[in-house]
Parts: structure tokens; C-alpha cells; sequence
């Protein structure tokens, strides 16, 4: 189900200048005048925007303002760290206004990563956020993945599952079945431009998501494994199965779709949190994580919308428990 962001008339509240600005970070590519749009209530996030975008870019930028602490909230919680501040620039990428250009930033953690290039998305803020959690899920990889297939593939899942699908369009597991469908899961491949490398690590975690195993779980795993570690000792470690099964299974697994590869979930692992109690009773504690994630939000003046998002991100990052099988500069796009 998807939580889109509303529109809303807080972005003219006040000329941006007659704000108090910062002086913005050297931005990876953005070369003109950063205005600044405001920092959200819990400091982690300073938005900027390019004023030549006009209303339409400067809407998309206090929708990321009002959305961003929801964003980094379920990102620690996916990668079970905290992470750090980051400024982020709305501008048309590459010339885009339709979120298109994709998203770009400089290394994989919080230090030489934290200025982060969104592109605008006229009309469609719920893509601004989700390339934002592209690059913010990369900076939580604690300096490893950068470059890599696994760390693209875990980056765009993390997208995809906190940004509510919103950047379906960039989609590569199709490619990668096209294409012959290549084991990308005994070796990974040392870049994070290739659609079919990508592609079999969308499909891969939409497959091992579909069998129980929650997406935090995988994160924090793939973080462990580092730029070696493929998705054959992913599944190894969290399936408690030798990891040598686990490119027959896959393959298996997807030759046996009705519909085949159409999307980058084509096992419906982003639904599965939907169906918690069908695969293990609720514990005391996610219960508690529920509530109090509920209860910030409401006491933030959060939009039901967005309590519904927060909601479903703790779902996707809780373990199972005990049922569970027991366990460089880069750009967003398909360019």
C-alpha cells in the first residue's frame, strides 16, 4: 500500500530569505545557489533547495522537510544504528523535474556522505523521499557496500520499502530475468551501475524477504559481510542452511513465478509484514515498538499518512523471533 505525500501550503509560510540559513556543504554536483528551507525538529536533517525550480521545487523540498525525521527514523531502525546529520538539495538532476535524475552523494557513512543530491519530482513529493533514503541508507553501510551490487540492491530495497514504492520506474530485476537471469548470488559484482547484478539482488532479497526474514535483519547482515560478502553467505547465515543451496533454490523459486520477473518484488516480500500473524505470534516488545513509534508521531502532529508509514517501517525492520529461520561517489537511477 502506498502513503504518497500530501501536498501542503506550510511551504510558503515564509520567505526562505528571511530564514536564518546555514552555509550549505560543497555538494557533489549542484553547482548553484542552495537556499535554505529548514532543519527538521530533531537536527539530523537540513534541506535546501534550488530556487530556480521555482513553487513546484520548493514545495517538493518542504515536503521532505515535514517527511525527513519519519525517513531517518525508520532507516536507524532498519540498520539498528543511529545515524548521523545530513543536508540534503532538491534541484532538477541531470535536468529532471520528475524524480528521473535520480540522487547522488560522495562516500558510504555519515562523514564523507552527508551532502546528498535529491532530484525534483513536480507534483510527486513521495519520490523526493524515497531517493533521499537511497542515499541515507548508503551512509549507513558504515563505510562498506559503496561501489558494490549488494549494497545497490539493499540501498533500493530500503527505498523502496520506506519511500512506499514511489520509484517503481527505476525497477531492474526485470532486466536482470531478460537477460538470462546471470548468478549474481555466488559473486558480487564491483559496481553498483549494473542492471543485471542489481537486478538478481532485488529479486534475491524479495525472494528471502517472502520466506520470513525481515528486511532489518538483511541490512544489518549485508552490512556485516561487507564489500566480499555475497548474497549466498546473506542467505547462509540467515537461513541456517549451507550457502551452496542457495542460487539452486532462488532459481528455482523464480522459474516457478506464474507471471514471471515484472518488478523488483516479484515474490511480494515487501508485503509480508502485512501477514506477521500467520508466521509467528506478536511479541511483547514490537508491541511496545508499535505504541511508542504511534504515540511520537501523534505527539508530533504527524499526518495519518504518515503514522501509517512509521508504523509499517517498524514492521519491516522487526525479527521474527524464535519462528524465524534463526538466523565513492555514486548515483541512484538506471542510467
Amino acid at each position: 500500500m502506498r502513503h504518497p505525500i500530501k501536498a501542503t501550503a506550510r511551504a510558503t509560510v515564509a520567505p526562505l530569505q528571511q530564514r536564518d540559513a546555514p552555509t550549505p556543504p560543497q555538494w557533489p554536483s549542484f553547482t548553484g545557489t542552495a537556499q535554505f528551507v529548514g532543519t527538521t525538529a530533531s537536527g539530523r536533517v537540513t534541506v535546501y533547495v534550488d530556487p530556480t525550480t521555482g513553487q513546484s521545487g520548493l514545495q517538493n523540498a518542504q515536503d521532505l522537510l515535514n517527511d525527513a525525521d519519519r525517513v531517518v527514523s525508520a532507516n536507524d531502525q532498519l540498520f539498528g544504528t543511529s545515524g548521523g546529520p545530513v543536508s540534503v538539495v532538491v534541484f532538477a538532476l541531470d535536468g529532471a523535474t520528475d524524480g528521473s535524475g535520480g540522487a547522488d552523494h560522495m562516500g558510504c557513512d555519515y562523514a564523507t556522505g552527508a551532502a546528498i543530491e535529491v532530484c525534483a519530482s513536480y507534483g510527486n513529493s513521495a519520490r523526493v523521499s524515497a531517493l533521499f533514503e537511497a542515499e541515507l541508507s548508503e551512509c549507513s553501510m558504515g563505510g562498506n557496500l559503496c561501489g558494490v551490487s549488494t549494497g545497490e540492491a539493499l540501498s533500493r530495497w530500503c527505498a523502496a520499502v520506506i519511500g512506499n514504492n514511489a520509484l517503481d520506474d527505476f525497477a531492474t530485476a526485470p532486466t536482470w530475468a531478460r537477460d538470462g537471469m546471470a548468478d549474481y548470488v555466488n559473486r558480487t559484482d564491483p559496481t553498483d551501475r549494473g542492471a543485471d547484478s542489481t537486478g538478481c539482488g532485488m529479486a534475491f532479497i524479495s525472494w528471502l524477504m517472502s520466506t520470513g526474514v525481515d528486511l532489518g535483519s538483511i541490512a544489518r547482515t549485508i552490512v556485516a559481510g561487507g564489500d566480499t560478502g555475497t548474497l549466498a553467505d546473506l542467505y547462509a547465515r540467515l537461513r541456517s542452511d549451507a550457502g551452496v543451496n542457495a542460487w539452486p533454490k532462488f532459481l528455482a523459486a523464480v522459474q516457478a513465478l506464474p507471471n514471471g520477473v515484472t518488478d523488483d518484488d516479484p515474490f511480494g516480500g515487501a508485503s509480508q509484514p502485512a501477514h506477521l500473524g500467520q508466521l509467528a505470534p506478536w511479541t511483547v516488545e514490537l508491541a511496545g515498538k508499535v505504541f511508542s513509534t504511534i504515540l511520537a508521531d501523534i505527539a508530533a502532529g504527524k499526518e495519518p499518512h504518515q503514522l501509517t508509514a512509521s508504523v509499517r517501517a517498524v514492521l519491516v525492520s522487526a525479527k521474527f523471533g524464535p519462528s524465524k529461520a534463526r538466523p565513492s561517489k555514486k548515483r541512484e537511477g538506471t542510467k
